[in-house]
């Protein structure tokens, strides 16, 4: 069976640098199903291809101990699954571990990235990869004159560090495959969640692919989702700065509130609102609401008629749910109301016709590499009139006395953008997308390092 992986990125030789496997050189390794081999196809300053190809000793397979292979005639030598994933966990451990020490920075970097797998079952390949920010190409292996079979020659593209991918591979293509090739037992949990770490709780399909991963073992599978689920069932106010309780505590007296301190959040929210019904919505989108707070103050105001909270964790929903008490709710109240799951970097045509989006403090717990899939999902497939993104402004960190230096808000942010960075990006999106876009504050504003939250504010111009 064959995987190649192709990068364009200048010097595209620097992917032997990630992978620690000479260009020049090719390398066999012994497995425990046969030999691998790994080889460059091309390398060169513009484009550099790996090919990991291994051979699949049949005899050892029915030999080994714990195999439920009981013949030796299968399609396990040619077709990807938990035989070539053993191999490239072995083979590329290191690069799969984010480690480089000749090139440090890149490996922490996104790279344009191209996988092929030859032969591949493809029934879930579109569902899996593209949350994380892949594109497929799928080309259906013909099984005789009268149809297809299960298998596809599929590429991928994306621009991932090739950590991300390596690990993705590694976990999704026995998921596909739907079986291994061993014994599974408690410490393939271990084995998912450190390959999973940083995307599997965030995929929208986590208990699908930790449960074909764990060969539907309930008890495994149970102890996995239980880890995975790091959706903290508390107040947004909670989760707002990881400082000391749910109020923002200042350091600096000059940029307190005169009066009562108002929560952060609240202040959120309320300026949320104003924008809401400055814009004239009535149908609004709250994507990645989490627990339901905002659900609930626009539930509150009935103006907003249509209210569609979004999240990719089936807990936060179930959170949301008890939190507005849905079970409760009358007729007329209930139908204002309609809770989702599904990813943000979906393209979800479900979403489209929206008079307003709010992404409040949302954005900041994507991995960058998945910012242009939720420029598309929302920008293009939903494109609602007027968008709302809320995110913590990282030059104020700096005032919050119980914050260290250096951490984000929030153990889950995957970064925290300076003012001119978030800016950039915004400014970007509205040029590429047809809108106009316009900044605001929240909170106290300090002269030098503005204001905690930054508001960016899209209306959709003329198409």
């Amino acid at each position: 069976m064959l995987l190649t992986l192709t990068t364009t990125h200048r010097p595209a030789t620097d992917l032997g640098h990630l992978l620690h496997k000479h260009p020049d050189r090719a390398q066999s390794f012994t497995t425990s199903s046969g030999t691998a081999h790994v080889f460059y196809p091309r390398a060169d300053e513009e484009e550099c291809t790996v090919a990991l190809l291994l051979e699949v000793d049949p005899v050892a397979l029915v030999r080994g101990p714990g195999s439920t292979l009981t013949q030796y005639v299968n399609d396990r030598p040619y077709a990807a699954g938990s035989l070539l994933t053993v191999a490239l966990g072995s083979v590329f451990r290191t690069a799969m571990n984010g480690r480089s020490e000749s090139r440090k920075e890149l490996a922490a970097t996104p790279i344009p990235l191209t996988v092929r797998v030859p032969v591949l079952p493809h029934r879930l390949v579109e569902r899996l990869f593209t949350p994380l920010g892949w594109t497929a190409s799928i080309a259906p292996i013909a099984l005789d004159e009268h149809g297809d079979s299960r298998y596809a020659d599929v590429t991928l593209t994306g621009t991932l560090t090739l950590s991300d991918a390596l690990k993705h591979l590694y976990v999704l293509l026995p998921v596909l495959d739907g079986s291994k090739h061993y014994y599974v037992a408690e410490d393939e949990v271990d084995k998912l969640l450190r390959a999973g770490e940083g995307w599997l709780g965030g995929h929208p399909d986590r208990e699908l692919i930790t449960t074909r991963y764990l060969m539907r073992r309930r008890p495994l599978v149970e102890s996995a989702l239980s880890r995975l689920a790091d959706v903290e069932e508390v107040e947004p106010e909670e989760l707002d700065n990881a400082l000391a309780g749910p109020r923002v505590s200042y350091a600096d007296p000059a940029v307190a509130l005169a009066g009562p301190r108002v929560p952060l959040a609240v202040q959120r929210r309320e300026t949320v609102l104003a924008q809401l019904k400055e814009a004239g919505a009535r149908r609004v989108l709250d994507l990645g609401c989490g627990g339901g707070a905002l659900l609930r103050a626009l539930l509150a105001e009935p103006e907003f008629t249509e209210v569609h909270g979004v999240d990719v964790s089936a807990q936060a929903l179930q959170v949301a749910a008890r939190t507005l008490g849905v079970a409760r709710m009358g007729d007329r109240q209930r139908a204002r109301l309609t809770l989702r799951q599904s990813s943000l970097t979906y393209a979800d045509p479900d979403l489209a016709g929206y008079d307003a989006a709010v992404l409040m403090e949302v954005v900041e717990h994507l991995d960058p590499v998945r910012l242009p899939a939720l420029e598309h999902s929302l920008f293009v497939v939903a494109r609602p009139r007027t968008v709302l993104v809320t995110t913590p402004n990282v030059e104020y960190n700096a005032l919050f006395d119980t914050l260290p230096a250096g951490r984000f808000r929030h153990s889950d942010h995957r970064f925290e953008w300076t003012r001119a960075e978030f800016r950039a990006w915004a400014g970007g999106v509205a040029r590429r997308r047809g809108y106009a876009v316009r900044h605001l504050p929240i909170g106290p504003e300090d002269a030098e390092r503005g204001a905690p939250t930054q508001l960016a504010v899209f209306t959709l111009g003329d198409d």
